[in-house]
């Protein structure tokens, strides 16, 4: 294939410069990241052979304009391996992956680069920098630092194996979990459907027939197995079912990830370790607010101990009905929970979820975020179909600024496919920066897995999947937002602990009326959602919230447990699984199951050492929103004021000096626990 048709290596007319997808072939990512790793080398051999004197310019901001190209070719070609993957597009990742890791190793243990950071580093006269220009000498500084730049030749070495190692083992975990999870089917008999409502039947139906087959199918993707749990009155096949989720890659079979876990928790021990650190945690936290595993283990224990017994009293309440309908002997297990937590929700709060979905139809929901949006901060979308996408399911949207100015490119990708990875995200095909040629603005998607149109309906979202593009559009407008110079430094590029505060702050409109009353309208007959539906919705937030939070903590303590060893592990892993979480578990545990497995989070996502950034974060948007309440939901100074001191300063400055800008204050946890209804 030539470089005249592969649109990596060729000039493309496409509005804002967004990627030419339809131009796109397989065929194209290996060429075009072997010229990409070719022009880096080139480009940092210019900067180690400049014969003037290292300074900020010359080797700094050099280092940060280099690999354009690469940086190009690696951003979609990982963002289509989770967002449209093939058999093809997975063998390439194998056989690239290790050649990205020894490039990337050849730039940050290279000698002749380094000793030009460091004469810069060393000689810097750090009050007369900018704040960006200081930020970004320290990251580059401290990002060779931890890449290694300071180890003997010996120890160098070893660090490029661990390195390729843990490329591979991520990437074969993530495809033995999504694998797993595709090839598993739940087909339904006619007797078998009792309690699923007409949505679930729908689903079910429409998935059967993608596969080319008659009746009703159930998968593991989220939108087929949690309304399954919740509604299936078959209680042996609602444990089937949960067995199937829960025991993922724990089979006999080419899927297995338990020996890939002890290898990716020792190989990022090892790499700590070699860097000089005691543990995996101690080298990951070093660039987080929390700072060190004492403050994590700190927060964690106090939420641990503030929730616990209101999380007691939530199960006693859930089994004490289950035991009312099923009689005395009843014990209620895991995949019990769901059920008859709904049952007792629409008892206490007259709540019934799928009476809610008419009023989320999803353009509808669409609107209603875009709005928010154009109410807090003057920003408006305008679907552009001359952008080019990745799939027929996606749309490209052109996002103006209050002034009317170009502000960003959305892309949206809302529902489940099998070459799609299951969950939610956000990520950006292009980053924001400044140079030369003026403020280029970035191209951000979001990414998930709802409720599917069905053959009479249109995509009809649960009151949780409306949470969930919240979630995902707080992160989509710190992308959009983001106003820096270096790219490296903007948008999203921020301390891990720091990233979900503005999502997780997005949440907190979902229960406002306000906003409710904006975009919730039944899909058939254009009525408003009526008041006690939403009071309903405000009344129910709180329910079962404690034991919400402990499964959330179970999860960061279950993270902690892997990155705070010390020595390396050659255990069972569910043993030790059970054991770090144990503290938490207020339902039987169930031998067999395993979520570590699965948990991409920790395992081959960004989240090692840093599933605790979710409760962190929950504490930072708990009192962050607390202003809102204070001034005002839509208040446009305050919305104003988190955009300028928190979204658009991407990670110029260190994240707590930001949210104290912003709100006045460190943030403290009474405002979390305020809102759970935990203390008054």
């Amino acid at each position: 294939m030539t470089n005249e048709n592969n649109p990596f290596l060729t000039e493309h007319h496409t509005p804002h410069g967004t990627f030419p997808f339809h131009l796109l072939q397989t065929a194209h990512f290996e060429p075009a990241m072997q010229q990409g790793m070719e022009a880096h080398d080139r480009e940092i051999d210019a900067i180690i052979n400049n014969p003037a004197v290292p300074n900020f310019d010359n080797t700094i901001v050099a280092l940060e304009k280099s690999g354009a190209l690469l940086n190009q070719v690696t951003t979609v070609f990982g963002n289509l391996l989770s967002a449209e993957t093939s058999d093809e597009l997975q063998e390439i990742a194998e056989r690239v992956m290790p050649k990205l890791s020894e490039h990337s190793n050849n730039i940050t243990l290279n000698e002749a680069l380094f000793a030009r950071i460091k004469q810069v580093y060393d000689n810097a006269d750090l009050e007369a920098m900018n704040t960006e220009d200081r930020m970004l000498l320290q990251t580059t500084y401290d990002g060779f630092i931890r890449s290694g730049a300071n180890l003997n030749p010996e120890q160098k070495e070893r660090f490029r194996q661990l390195s390729s190692e843990l490329s591979v083992l991520t990437l074969r975990f993530s495809q033995n979990n999504l694998k797993e999870t595709n090839s598993y089917e739940l087909p339904l008999q006619p007797d078998q459907l009792a309690g699923l409502p007409e949505s679930a039947l729908n689903a079910y139906a429409e998935t059967a027939k993608e596969k080319g087959k008659e009746g009703y199918i159930v998968t593991l993707q989220a939108p087929s197995f949690v309304p399954f749990m919740k509604y299936s009155q078959h209680r042996e096949l609602r444990q089937q079912l949960y067995m199937a989720y829960n025991t993922q890659c724990t089979h006999d079979n080419e899927y297995n990830n338990l020996e890939i876990v002890k290898k990716l928790v020792n190989l990022r021990l090892e790499r700590a370790q070699l860097l000089g650190f005691s543990t995996a945690a101690d080298y990951v936290l070093t660039r987080r607010m929390a700072e060190n595993s004492g403050n994590v283990y700190q927060l964690l224990n106090q939420l641990l101990e503030a929730y616990t017994p209101t999380a007691h009293r939530e199960v006693e309440e859930v089994t004490a009905l289950a035991k009312e309908l099923e009689g005395d002997d009843f014990t209620l297990m895991p995949w019990d929970w769901a059920y008859y937590s709904e049952k007792l929700k629409e008892k206490k709060f007259n709540w019934d979820e799928e009476a809610l979905r008419p009023y989320f139809e999803l353009n509808r929901v669409i609107d209603g975020v875009f709005g928010l949006a154009t109410c807090l901060y003057g920003i408006t979308f305008q679907e552009n179909k001359d952008i080019p996408v990745y799939h027929a399911d996606v749309k490209a949207y052109d996002v103006f600024d209050r002034d009317g100015s170009f502000l960003a490119v959305l892309y949206t990708d809302f529902h489940p496919r099998a070459s799609k990875r299951s969950g939610a995200w956000m990520t950006s095909y292009k980053e924001q920066w400044k140079d030369e040629n003026g403020n280029s603005r970035p191209h951000v998607s979001v990414t998930m897995n709802f409720t599917k149109p069905s053959a009479d309906k249109p995509a009809l979202l649960t009151f949780s999947e409306v949470n969930t593009f919240l979630h995902e559009f707080g992160h989509a407008l710190h992308g959009m937002f983001a106003n820096t110079t270096y790219q490296s430094l903007s948008g999203t590029n921020v301390y891990w602990d720091f990233v979900e505060l503005p999502s997780q702050i997005m949440e907190n409109f979902a229960i406002e009326k306000d906003f409710l009353n904006t975009f919730a309208k039944h899909y058939e007959t254009g009525e408003n959602i009526p008041e006690e539906m939403i009071q309903r919705i405000v009344d129910a937030s709180n329910f079962n919230v404690a034991y919400a939070c402990l499964r959330q903590l179970s999860f960061g303590l279950l993270d902690m447990a892997w990155y705070t060893r010390t020595e390396p592990f050659d255990g069972d892993v569910r043993s030790y699984e059970k054991a770090a979480w144990k503290k938490t578990q207020v339902l039987p545990d169930i031998a067999e199951t395993c979520m570590t497995v699965q948990f991409s989070h920790i395992m081959a996502g960004g989240y090692s050492a840093g599933y605790y950034s979710y409760k962190w974060a929950e504490v930072l948007d708990a009192d962050a929103f607390s202003l809102f309440q204070e001034k005002g939901i839509f208040h446009p100074e305050t919305a104003n004021s988190f955009r300028e001191n928190v979204l658009s300063k991407g990670g110029t400055e260190h994240p707590m000096e930001l949210y104290k800008r912003f709100r006045g204050q460190e943030p403290s946890i009474d405002a979390l626990l305020k809102r759970n209804g935990i203390i008054n």
